[in-house]
């Protein structure tokens, strides 16, 4: 039983996959990367914090701006994967699938910006769009 908005929201639940993805390479990172294993578990982790903390927004602007935050969490994930994989921490199967699930990530945030305007003006052309900045 979904209770929570943010819980029927698909770019929540990819999020939440991620940071097991992500956990999981963290823990595979040798002694002495401890920096690269906290930095991308939290960066990791607050994907689907942000998401969640937007969609609990009623003001659009405020729910940009978390979804804007999600994105930006997202993007230095891949970061830190691409640090990883050219330090050769991460062998390139992991590499491939966990760039993959965060390329899907990032899309969402965009397209659900673009969206908020649109749900709440009905046709969506107008007033909502320039409202995020």
């Amino acid at each position: 039983m979904k209770v929570f908005d943010h819980e029927r929201l698909e770019v929540y639940k990819r999020s939440i996959e991620y940071v097991v993805v992500a956990n999981e390479i963290a823990e595979q990172l040798p002694r002495g990367r401890g920096y690269l294993a906290d930095q991308f578990q939290r960066a990791a982790t607050s994907i689907p914090l942000n998401v969640a903390e937007g969609a609990g927004e009623f003001s659009e602007r405020e729910k940009a701006r978390f979804y804007r935050m999600a994105r930006r969490s997202a993007t230095e994930c891949a970061a830190i994967l691409d640090v990883c994989r050219h330090l050769e921490l991460v062998d390139l199967r992991r590499y491939e699938g966990a760039h993959g699930l965060l390329g899907e990530i990032v899309a969402m945030p965009v397209r659900m910006i673009r969206n908020l305007g649109n749900e709440e003006e009905g046709k969506g052309k107008g007033k909502g769009k320039g409202k995020e900045g």
